[in-house]
């Protein structure tokens, strides 16, 4: 676990310096990435979302999951149609 939560501002605040929220995630690696440093996931779970970004890019793009499909990812068994 990180000693520090990273902050951002919430989609619901303004640009105009009011009404601003921030929402603080705390960032954790993935137990399905390798311990090589080459493909690592860090994943942010929340009580209606999971979040989800390349531990290489941590400010660049990150998904978002409902807990359900995440946990639909997470277990998958791929056929040979996948």
């Amino acid at each position: 676990m990180k000693d520090r939560l990273d902050w951002f501002k919430s989609s619901y605040s303004n640009d105009e310096g009011g009404e601003c929220v921030e929402v603080a995630v705390d960032w954790r690696k993935s137990t399905h990435s390798n311990n090589f440093d080459e493909a690592c996931v860090e994943v942010a779970p929340l009580p209606g979302a999971v979040h989800v970004r390349d531990s290489k890019d941590p400010d660049g793009p990150h998904l978002c999951f409902t807990p359900e499909a995440w946990t639909a990812f997470l277990t998958h068994t791929p056929t040979p149609t996948d």
